[in-house]
């Protein structure tokens, strides 16, 4: 028998977008509310604790809030805006060009070399100090940290107004005393200085991508730090004593306090929410491979899943700087509900990637937006209906109009041929995102099943299906509210790596152990310290592995106790997967870096299909005008496309080449039936 406690406790999922807030609350029954409001960008932490007040008043009464999850964009916006004037690089003497070297590697081949210019700096060459020190690839001491020299940099820094540094000293991956040292000296002469150290934030070979995350964690720490401050401040008056988790790139949450010490880890946390609970929600539904697209206001985020599982890449982008971090494998256009259509000079129509946003928003909110957006199309269709999230966002369909006709008369041609070229451009735009993702990385769709959710997701999900030849998209319950959902079904989750160079005929096997058990001792301490019970941690380890000579490594899992030949057996199974070939009997397999993932498990949310509501028992729903509530439908129900289906939050189009099914746990399948009715 239950508690009280136990049976009123609470979870809340939040998630904060550009142009809405999403908000799941979780009762330990499985009774799930959900809302939605729009986000306040001056102030993300006011959109959130005006929801979370609003959520909790639905919640019955003496709940107790035991967790908050959180998925920001506050990274990312911060790097967006490339604001980086205070910021600085120390690294060690004779190594201040790492920047300029940058990496020879040039976007879509060396045909393209005449015309590629390496990206801009995030650290002008004025803007790097040097510190006299020197370690070897092992870590070895060649050159002993001059503390006077380092001190003498500390002074020029407050000196030159430098409100931010990152430090990256040569080889700090194998030995991070000189790096912490160089801190401490740093904050001892200049106290208000804020500092990252790369040992803290990747310690990981190849030094321009360390630097460059380092820099990128260093200039993001005071943003994301003061945002969670505030956001923990303010939550305490609305939920006392519930711990904050943020969400992180790699498909895992993290206490607060613990991302606010490496912001850099949040840098895909809302886009990594949406991925991880399409995929859960899908998985639960009997889908195993599936594309999810997540379509906000703003922008249209694009994950491959396979077995249930979003792919992980360590080659990620924050803004136009390389970082090495593990985040979810996301492809993100600038396409969204808000997205503004607009006329090239030359005549052409193009969509996004400039958004209206929250605020004004487009046209039909009638918040002073004055060009229109994908949604203006969408109403002047007459496939939105007249209101957003409830009732929240009351839409205009005269205001919309207007734009349209503008663009119309600019291309001589109908508002509603324009309208329609808007949908159809968005559709396209949606589309190569998933592209970049499968057909262009040699991966064939063909089979795969379209999840799509965000506000705008269903809205052209059956179009995008058309257009890569998909069969099958699934909508999720709330599908505008997935993203914040997924925080609830994602466990405490941190990485931890260390370079150390191996052949496979070569392995130091006590050095092997002794690094794993270093690492996994860290990962353990940290969930402990958590409060994760023993019985709920788990600790998984994996290699990064490559051919000797070769630059770039495949991750594969590495068993206990280590096994050299079978961990290059299964290298090079991963090799032939991935590229079509292996050298399996003519190649020395090479082990680079040895890591540790900490997962602490937690307890699933229970999905309970949501009841029809709104009409009378044993009445089947009937359409009004093509447009179903979704509401309406028990699970079980069939239809035909051409249809609209409206819910709180979000609009799905069904087109005529499709049917639709309600299954039991809600969820709506449409599936292609052959040719238009």
């Amino acid at each position: 028998m239950r508690t009280r406690d136990k049976l009123l406790a609470v979870r809340v999922g939040i998630d904060t977008g550009g142009t809405f807030t999403d908000l799941v609350l979780l009762e330990d029954d499985g009774e799930a509310r959900r809302l939605k409001l729009p986000s306040t960008p001056a102030d993300p932490a006011r959109a959130l604790v005006e929801g979370m007040s609003q959520a909790l008043s639905l919640a019955r009464a003496g709940g107790a809030v035991v967790s908050v999850a959180h998925g920001t964009t506050v990274a990312t916006n911060a790097m967006l805006e490339e604001r980086f004037q205070s910021l600085a690089l120390v690294t060690t003497r004779g190594f201040r060009h790492v920047l300029e070297i940058a990496r020879q590697s040039v976007p879509s081949g060396y045909g393209n070399s005449y015309f590629w210019v390496k990206p801009e700096r995030i650290v002008p060459l004025e803007r790097v100090w040097e510190v006299t020190e020197r370690l070897d690839h092992r870590g070895q001491v060649v050159t002993p940290l001059d503390e006077e020299d380092a001190r003498a940099c500390a002074r020029s820094l407050r000196e030159a107004g430098v409100e931010v540094v990152g430090v990256c000293l040569l080889h700090s991956y194998a030995n991070p005393a000189h790096e912490l040292r160089m801190r401490e000296i740093l904050l001892e002469e200049y106290p208000d200085l804020i500092v990252s150290v790369s040992s803290e934030v990747w310690p990981e070979y190849r030094e321009y991508e360390r630097t460059v995350t380092t820099l990128v964690d260093a200039f993001v720490k005071p943003h994301v730090a003061g945002y969670l401050g505030r956001a923990e401040e303010r939550l305490r008056e609305v939920a006392p004593g519930a711990p904050l988790l943020i969400m992180k790139s790699n498909g895992g949450v993290m206490p607060a306090a613990a991302v606010a010490r490496r912001p850099i880890s949040t840098a895909l946390s809302g886009p990594a929410a949406g991925a991880l609970g399409a995929s859960w929600l899908a998985q639960q539904a009997g889908f195993e491979r599936v594309i999810t697209i997540d379509t906000g206001g703003t922008s249209t985020d694009a994950c491959l899943v396979e077995g249930a599982e979003p792919h992980l890449t360590r080659e990620g982008r924050v803004g136009g700087f390389p970082v090495r971090m593990p985040m979810i494998d996301i492809v993100s256009v600038g396409t969204g509900g808000g997205s503004i259509a607009w006329v090239r000079p030359e005549g052409g129509l193009r969509v996004g990637p400039r958004s209206a946003g929250a605020v004004p928003g487009p046209m039909a909110y009638g918040r002073g937006g004055d060009q229109p957006t994908v949604t203006d199309a969408a109403l002047h269709l007459g496939q939105l209906p007249g209101e957003l999230a409830g009732g929240a966002v009351r839409l205009q369909p005269e205001l919309s109009g207007q734009g349209l006709r503008r663009i119309a008369h600019a291309l001589g041609i109908s508002a509603e041929a324009a309208a329609r070229g808007i949908l159809e451009l968005s559709a396209h735009n949606q589309a190569n995102a998933v592209r970049q993702l499968t057909v262009k990385r040699g991966v064939d769709p063909a089979g795969d099943t379209l999840v799509a959710f965000g506000g705008a997701g269903p809205l052209q999900a059956c179009d995008i299906a058309v257009i890569l030849g998909l069969e099958t998209v699934l909508v999720p319950p709330s599908p505008g509210n997935v993203s914040a959902f997924g925080l609830l079904a994602v466990d405490l989750k941190d990485d931890y790596v260390a370079t150390l160079v191996q052949r496979h005929d070569e392995v130091d096997p006590e050095e092997v152990s002794g690094t794993f058990a270093r690492l996994e001792e860290e990962a353990a301490a940290s969930l402990h310290a958590q409060g994760v019970p023993e019985d709920r941690v788990r600790l998984l380890r994996s290699i990064d592995a490559r051919y000797l000579g070769e630059a770039h490594e495949i991750a594969i899992a590495a068993g206990h106790p280590f096994d050299p030949e079978r961990a290059a057996e299964a290298f090079h199974e991963a090799h032939e997967r991935i590229y079509g070939y292996s050298y399996r009997h003519a190649e020395v397999v090479e082990f680079v870096n040895w890591k540790v993932t900490g997962v602490g498990l937690i307890e699933r949310p229970t999905l309970r299909a949501p009841g029809p509501a709104g009409r009378a028992r044993g009445a089947p729903p009937r359409p009004v005008s093509g447009r179903y509530r979704r509401d309406d439908l028990p699970a079980g129900f069939r239809g035909n496309g051409p249809a609209v289906i409206d819910e709180y939050g979000s609009t799905t189009v069904v087109n005529s080449s499709f049917d639709f099914e309600v299954d039991g746990l809600g969820n709506l399948v449409l599936r292609r039936s052959g040719g238009d009715r």
